[in-house]
């Protein structure tokens, strides 16, 4: 962050010499110090999984929400800032609905990704604004299969078999990178992304674990997985790190 104090960061809509936009780095590090939350394509499906933090013990359970449905076939999780988060959803809901109204079937996952992209970017040209401090983890599943995309605090929109974003995106991504994710199914598929948020997790502080999934099982409607399962995976990740931590 070289830039800060040298009235190249005081704007969106200024460029530094070397060409860099530092609102967009700024937003992008709030991403990167927010809790991890991984996104992985299975065969049958996608699931979404989110570490949230529990940053007091009069916390109500389950509040601040880092997955929501946008349309019946569409879902987001959210690393970042929570609020601009929530504004994302809004404005994901609005363009699924929109479409729908105008051409009668369900947004394509391709289609709502470069709008959600396409607005995002706006917040990146404007000194009159500031870009969203927020990635957004996109699942869909229509006529063209499960489909798992990210949109960047820039606009940037790619297509992913799995990916992480937050604190412990690198070692979240190297895990990833061990599953064979066209074997797995979902019910597979929520346990890998529990034990992976909890290897990652190394903070002093408890977390919730949020998982979210769009798949075969839930009849291709994004929704949140049961409490029964989130709970036997999340004993199942836990047995299987401290079973690797006494082979070690």
């Amino acid at each position: 962050m070289s830039g800060i104090g040298s009235g190249y960061d005081l704007s969106a809509s200024t460029f530094s010499p070397d060409g860099r936009i530092f609102q967009t780095d700024y937003a992008q590090k709030a991403v990167d110090n927010s809790g991890t939350v991984v996104g992985i394509k299975c065969k049958d499906g996608v699931v979404l999984g989110a570490e949230k933090l529990i940053i007091s013990k009069m916390l109500e359970e389950n509040s601040n929400r880092r997955t929501f449905p946008v349309d019946r076939h569409a879902g987001v999780a959210v690393a970042g800032v929570a609020a601009d988060g929530r504004s994302i959803v809004s404005r994901a809901m609005a363009e699924a609905n929109n479409y729908k109204n105008f051409y009668g079937d369900p947004i394509p996952g391709h289609v709502l990704a470069e709008r959600l992209g396409s607005f995002v970017h706006l917040f990146n040209l404007y000194s009159s604004v500031r870009p969203y401090g927020v990635c957004t983890l996109l699942a869909t599943y229509g006529k063209e299969g499960p489909q798992l995309y990210l949109v960047e605090p820039s606009g940037t929109t790619h297509r992913y078999f799995g990916t992480a974003v937050g604190k412990g995106r690198q070692g979240a991504k190297n895990e990833i990178e061990k599953l064979k994710l066209e074997e797995l199914s979902c019910q597979e598929g929520i346990k890998a992304v529990a034990k992976i948020l909890h290897q990652v997790h190394d903070e002093e502080k408890g977390f919730e674990m949020e998982l979210a999934w769009i798949c075969d099982e839930s009849k291709r409607q994004f929704q949140r997985v049961p409490q029964p399962l989130v709970d036997a995976a999340e004993a199942a990740a836990k047995a299987a790190l401290e079973a690797e931590d006494m082979d070690d």
